[in-house]
């Protein structure tokens, strides 16, 4: 082999005295050595191999030598790494030469085998040389597909970044990352709750990659929205949950509003909340198997509406004062346990309560819940001035906001429709209830005032007489929350009222009173609605046609 490479300093070898009879020793084993016409064999990576981590591992280099036994065959060889003398590190054990690196940083390599002179200041001669590099980095994998929740068992596109070059595979299927690194692998069916992908590069090293997976059932989109309240207790009652199928049966509806947490506190369904359990909240009187009545609604080609009474929470109240965690419960000014109408209302200023409300809700998002809407997301009626909302900063009203924003951030994975139900007045008179109509609107795909002719005085917003005027009151009403939503991500869609209550007050005709709400809606140019029952018994000859 011809060539030739300048031999470094080899510090292990000493001074130049030193040096210089060494080199003349050399010198005379090398003319024994050539007598004797010594063969070496080479054992090493291929020629401009590309070697991953595990292969520099076991990586070495090796000389052979024929003539076995004798003595001094490799004494006038070096071995060089990079350019470097690293003869002190190789081993010699009978006719073989041995040199292996250990560690090697990243990128091109030589090892470089060569014969030393026996003139001094003479070139080291190339006996052998192998060219590799060495790629012995995993690659990193970072996701950019999917984004929040996915339809279990359906086909999933999964995409992201990582070395160029590497083969990506998830769940069967593969695709090669490009020159930018990007890659996207079409699976035929999404995989439930874990992600597991491996990346593979050039040189073999391999990343095995897992990410969480919201794997939801199929969500079932509907335009418009038409639909009537149901409590868990009304549908575990076939005599009131017959009637509701009716409805969707002939299209009337489009949509079922379920109650997943109600005034009462309790959660209508089977909950893994820890905290639902340990206050007592996952006991209610009735039960439904949620994912069940999901699937048969979504089977009917309705979706569902989960409702959740927030901090109307006579349970969670009950319990925090019960237990020493006092400020989880909205006050009076004297620092004692409000109740007033309700039984106990949950402090939206702390952040136990919030987390809790949220929970539920992106329990019954996974569980396949096409909608969320909140409802009593606000503080009591009355002065603010007679309450006590430990840790508030701000005014609640900024509180709420906050909460519906941080709600809304959480649920936007699930690909959910975002509600909530809000007070009749609050479009002009925010701090009633503490509900910012504009702000809310920001952070939520519609608002559902309750704008129930009954619950109106006489003279609002000009109507003499809401009872009697039900389609002037519900008009008057809409005017004023299209203009506070105007501009906003949120779109109008009221609670009608359908129940004995107007009949009880004098209205003469249930029916008429339901039609003529549902026409002022209509004339608004809002041509979806929500019915309210408390008893879920719907006038059904109200909406025929």
């Amino acid at each position: 082999m011809n060539g030739a490479v300048r031999l470094p300093a080899r510090r292990h070898r000493g001074g130049a005295r030193r040096l210089a009879a060494v080199l003349v020793l050399l010198a005379v084993l090398a003319a024994a050595c050539a007598g004797r016409n010594v063969q070496l064999d080479f054992d090493g990576p291929e020629q401009g191999a590309l070697l991953n981590g595990e292969a520099v591992e076991t990586l070495a280099f090796q000389v052979h030598a024929e003539a076995e036994g004798q003595p001094g065959v490799f004494d006038d060889l070096v071995v060089l790494l990079d350019g470097e003398d690293v003869t002190a590190h190789a081993d010699v054990n009978g006719p073989t030469l041995a040199f292996t690196p250990g560690e090697l940083p990243d990128g091109a390599r030589t090892v470089t085998i060569g014969r030393v002179s026996d003139r001094e200041g003479e070139p080291v001669a190339l006996v052998h040389e192998w060219s590799f590099e060495v790629d012995a980095t995993p690659p990193e994998v970072e996701l950019t597909a999917p984004e929040g929740a996915v339809v279990a068992g359906e086909e999933l596109t999964v995409a992201g970044v990582t070395k160029p070059g590497a083969t990506v595979e998830v769940a069967g299927a593969s695709g090669v990352a490009g020159e930018d690194g990007t890659f996207e692998v079409v699976v035929d069916r999404a995989p439930d709750g874990q992600l597991t992908l491996t990346a593979t590069d050039l040189a073999g090293n391999e990343t095995l990659h897992e990410a969480s997976l919201i794997a939801v059932p199929s969500r079932v989109a509907v335009e418009p929205v038409r639909t009537v309240h149901v409590s868990f207790c009304a549908w575990a009652t076939p005599s009131l949950r017959d009637p509701i199928l009716e409805l969707v049966a002939d299209g009337t509806i489009t949509a079922v509003q379920l109650d997943l947490k109600d005034e009462t506190g309790k959660i209508g369904h089977d909950t893994d909340i820890e905290l639902a359990d340990r206050v007592g909240a996952n006991r209610p009187d009735c039960r439904v198997d949620l994912p069940a009545a999901v699937a048969e609604l979504h089977d009917l080609g309705v979706a569902v509406i989960g409702r959740i009474v927030a901090f109307a929470d006579p349970v969670l109240a009950g319990w925090a004062w019960e237990h020493g965690e006092r400020d989880w419960v909205i006050q009076t000014a004297a620092g004692e346990k409000f109740v007033g109408k309700y039984a106990g209302f949950s402090n939206f200023a702390h952040p136990e309560v919030v987390e809790y409300n949220i929970a539920v809700a992106e329990e019954a998002a996974a569980a396949g819940v096409d909608h969320i809407l909140w409802d009593y997301v606000r503080k009591p009626d009355g002065p603010v001035e007679q309450f006590t909302f430990v840790g508030l900063e701000g005014s609640p009203e900024d509180s709420i906001v906050e909460f519906v924003r941080l709600a809304d951030e959480r649920l936007a994975p699930y690909r959910v429709e975002h509600g909530a139900s809000l007070y009749g007045v609050s479009a002009d008179r925010p701090t009633e209830v503490s509900q910012d109509v504009p702000a809310l609107a920001e952070h939520l795909d519609y608002v559902a005032p309750m704008i129930y002719p009954s619950h109106w005085g006489p003279g609002e917003y000009d109507v003499a007489n809401p009872l009697q005027q039900p389609y002037d009151m519900v008009a008057a009403t809409l005017e004023v929350w299209q203009e506070a939503t105007d501009g906003t991500r949120a779109r109008v869609l009221p609670w009608l009222e359908d129940s004995n209550w107007p009949v009880r007050l004098g209205f003469p005709d249930r029916a008429r009173y339901v039609r003529e709400q549902i026409q002022a809606t209509y004339d608004a140019g809002i041509d979806e609605w929500m019915l309210w029952d408390s008893s879920v018994r719907y006038t059904t000859e109200a909406l025929d046609g």
